[in-house]
């Protein structure tokens, strides 16, 4: 289990593109990592083009955003271009990365319970550790939340001359 203020756990998975992405390559920058359950459905598609429509403001507090969901890389592509969306999308179909930090454990709805993603999201400071987690969240307004706390995280750093 995650806890702030530790390092946060490595990961090495797939993005879109196939690509391997591991936490190293983002040391020296935020990182926004947030899961969910499923490309295209409602509340993640919220999510996701709310992230997207955020992408700049992140980029100026020198921060990236990924989505991680248990679907394929084919699935992510076709999500991507459905809706235009501006992050990364990393596939964890093994929920490896997601149990780490969390994000997969047990759910009940309607009274039933099972196993799946639980919507929740990370932010790792530059040196790799967890800044903050959202343990729990609802999709809409999550972002505009998350990028509140990044500057709060940052305090007068995202105010210096010369930032992004």
């Amino acid at each position: 289990m995650i806890a702030v203020g530790r390092a946060a756990p490595a990961f090495d998975l797939p993005d879109q593109d196939g690509k391997r992405r591991k936490l190293g390559e983002f040391r020296g920058q935020w990182l926004v990592l947030y899961f969910y359950p499923r490309d295209d459905t409602p509340g993640c598609t919220v999510e996701a083009c709310e992230f997207t429509g955020g992408v700049r403001a992140f980029g100026k507090l020198d921060a990236v955003v990924l989505g991680c969901s248990p679907d394929t890389p084919e699935q992510h592509r076709k999500f991507i271009a459905k809706h235009n969306l501006k992050i990364v999308l990393l596939s964890d179909p093994g929920h490896e990365a997601m149990s780490a930090y969390g994000a997969w454990g047990d759910k009940v709805l309607y009274g039933r319970k099972f196993e799946g993603v639980i919507r929740s999201t990370v932010i790792v400071d530059p040196k790799g550790n967890v800044a903050h987690h959202w343990k729990k969240v609802k999709a809409k307004g999550h972002a505009e939340s998350v990028r509140r706390k990044l500057e709060e995280l940052q305090g007068s750093e995202a105010a210096k001359p010369g930032r992004k």
